[in-house]
């Protein structure tokens, strides 16, 4: 017995071997709603190809996947091999979005998972790609944006990736944000680590750091402490992802998380980098990240660094809310929040 439960999918229902089934299954079909790409070996159908996903542009999700394809050998390197949640706009970058951390479950078997544990406690089987076809697939469920974790799907308790989250306060000029990176890639050299910058696709710029699996998670929260350029070290946190590389951003005209050469961040407009300008910059110059994993560094000198600030009496940050108390934490409490004693 088959039902159709979306204009997606179909429900099928079979007894098998005295066990009662129930499948979910994607039309493979084509026609007006729904379009079949042929990639890696496999049939990658297409729902609502024509559907506008980008109104002020017109781009539709056919248009989102083609660009995904056009870049996969780059995103693929950014996002690759790495669980991810999967932040789905199914009614377009102006409609609301949700994340999905667990994998959809009438998924093909052709789609990968790994089981990551959170610090809450939770577990989640999250899709990791390989193959342009698998981000096919999950561009059509209306992923606009990739967001991998920082962590390999064959080791889940050692990142291998550093990043550096560069996100201007309002009222920032874009020029300071340039001038910050450029910083921190002098900072990053003077302890033995090669930064790759990239443009977030909305107000500031990521330096992603390859290096080596060697240590685990254990890594100023609140918005109002921040000023200037705020560099957001909670993005390392175990359970948090960031907008990978060659990621469309849900903005209004498409603009992508492009990778830069150095020699580009002193003068880089990120409204240069969109939908429709970064598969011709691609083929033309190929991927400025192209050598990322050729240069795994180490955290020694910065982990060194760090104790020689705590004997020298600076504390930590405040760690993310959900995270066990740490020693020699300082209160999580909302600077305004806190209650002062006064002297009687």
């Amino acid at each position: 017995m088959t039902q159709e439960v979306d204009g997606d999918a179909r429900l099928e229902c079979r007894l098998e071997e005295g066990i009662f089934v129930i499948r979910v299954i994607p039309f493979q079909r084509v026609g007006r709603s729904a379009t079949e790409l042929q990639l890696e070996g496999r049939e990658v159908p297409i729902s609502n190809p024509e559907k506008v996903f980008f109104p002020q542009r017109g781009y539709t999700k056919l248009d989102l996947v083609r660009y995904y394809l056009a870049v996969a050998e780059g995103a693929l390197r950014g996002a690759g091999g790495r669980p991810m949640a999967l932040k789905r706009y199914v009614h377009g970058a102006e409609g609301e979005f949700f994340f999905q951390k667990r994998a959809p479950e009438g998924r093909p078997l052709w789609i990968e998972v790994a089981e990551l544990k959170f610090p809450s406690g939770r577990t989640a089987r999250e899709v990791v790609l390989r193959d342009a076809a698998q981000l096919a697939w999950i561009i059509n469920l209306g992923c606009i944006d990739l967001h991998p974790h920082p962590v390999r799907a064959e080791d889940l308790d050692h990142p291998d990736e550093l990043r550096v989250d560069l996100d201007p306060v309002p009222g920032v000029p874009w020029a300071q944000v340039r001038e910050v990176a450029l910083l921190a890639r002098e900072v990053l050299r003077e302890h033995g680590l090669t930064g790759w910058p990239k443009t977030s696709g909305s107000r500031g710029i990521h330096v992603n750091v390859r290096i080596e699996r060697r240590w685990t998670f254990p890594s100023k929260w609140w918005k109002e402490e921040r000023h200037g350029v705020f560099l957001d070290y909670n993005q390392n946190a175990k359970d948090r992802t960031v907008a990978s590389a060659y990621s469309v951003r849900p903005t209004p005209d498409a603009r992508v998380s492009t990778p830069l050469f150095w020699e580009e961040v002193p003068s880089v407009e990120p409204e240069a980098f969109t939908l429709k300008t970064v598969p011709e910059r691609f083929a033309r110059i190929g991927d400025p990240h192209a050598g990322i994993e050729a240069q795994p560094g180490s955290l020694q000198s910065l982990l060194e660094l760090s104790a020689r600030q705590k004997s020298e009496g600076q504390g930590d940050a405040p760690w993310p809310p959900h995270y066990e108390k740490q020693e020699g934490e300082p209160p999580r409490v909302q600077p305004s929040k806190r209650k002062t004693r006064t002297s009687r």
